[in-house]
């Protein structure tokens, strides 16, 4: 598992609580720096608004992973579902609290965008 964390004083806070479990690895950067289609999965709570969090998470995602994402209820599944198209993905599964956005193609060239540019300018 990767934490992945933009925050220096944070990162070193989950290194510290996670220093005692095996597999966990915590990164300090942006998920617009990372490597295209390395994870399985991307989970974000709270990161930001669910389209703009959906391009932040989905170019991580390998494809055949998915992109979770906590929302409110008010979240827009179609709006997350038209970013989710852009990037290599397939329409919102929308669960109590959640967003599942399936990864289905590799990032297309373009993405992700320079750091941000996804918060000033969003797709939807």
């Amino acid at each position: 598992m990767t934490l992945l964390e933009a925050n220096g004083r944070k990162c070193s806070f989950l290194r510290e609580v996670t220093s005692e479990i095996p597999n966990v690895t915590v990164v300090q950067g942006r998920a617009e720096e990372q490597e295209p289609d390395g994870f399985g999965v991307a989970l974000a709570k709270a990161l930001a608004p669910p389209p703009v969090a959906a391009e932040w998470c989905l170019p991580l995602v390998a494809p055949g992973g998915a992109a979770v994402l906590f929302v409110g209820p008010t979240a827009d599944a179609e709006a997350v579902g038209r970013v989710s198209e852009r990037v290599g993905g397939g329409p919102a599964e929308q669960l109590p609290g959640l967003l599942v956005v399936p990864k289905l193609e590799p990032t297309p060239p373009g993405f992700p965008r320079r750091p941000g540019v996804a918060r000033k300018r969003p797709l939807a």
